[in-house]
């Protein structure tokens, strides 16, 4: 009996991981894989696709410093811009955007799909956008400065993972 206690302890331990940043710490869980140091990156976590998905998703978590980053609502009204319709609609008309205060620290939540641009920066691949695409985003305001975390990939792999990225942000907490 103590042997499968013992086993149990170090799987559950296996299963969820504690990260944190300058100020905050989060437990990650599920099949949620951490990836090596990138730059700009507090974390990458890289998720397997849903069945039927051709690709995985990414998670990151950036911190840029106090007063670094840019306002909540830029970010927002940024990764809005991120993503087409294709119904010519603008994205800031399907965005779903809420605040929400988690452990005590105010948090900037989006949620918008569609055909994604965004994959912008030196080491992006360049190419036509990915079409029927996810972004769940959260800014966390934190008192060292925001944390951002930006969950992206096929809409149907982001919609099954979505419950575990609620989970992680509600265990955001101060250091």
């Amino acid at each position: 009996m103590r042997t499968v206690r013992v086993g149990l302890v170090l799987l559950t331990a296996a299963l969820l991981a504690a990260q944190s940043g300058p100020d905050i710490k989060w437990v990650v869980s599920g099949n949620w894989k951490p990836q090596g140091a990138r730059p700009m990156r507090l974390a990458t976590y890289q998720i397997p696709p849903a069945a039927g998905d051709q690709e995985s998703a990414e998670c990151g978590v950036y911190y840029f410093g106090p007063g670094q980053g840019g306002s909540a609502a830029a970010n927002v009204d940024r990764w809005i811009g991120q993503f087409q319709q294709t119904n010519g609609k603008p994205s800031k008309d399907v965005a779903k955007v809420e605040h929400r205060t988690i452990n005590g620290l105010k948090v900037t939540t989006i949620d918008v799909s569609g055909s994604y641009t965004g994959m912008g920066g030196p080491a992006a691949p360049e190419g036509s956008p990915k079409q029927r695409y996810r972004l769940l985003g959260a800014i966390v305001e934190s008192p060292q400065g925001s944390v951002f975390f930006k969950f992206t990939g096929p809409a149907k792999t982001v919609a099954e993972n979505q419950s575990i990225f609620e989970k992680m942000l509600s265990t955001l907490k101060t250091q």
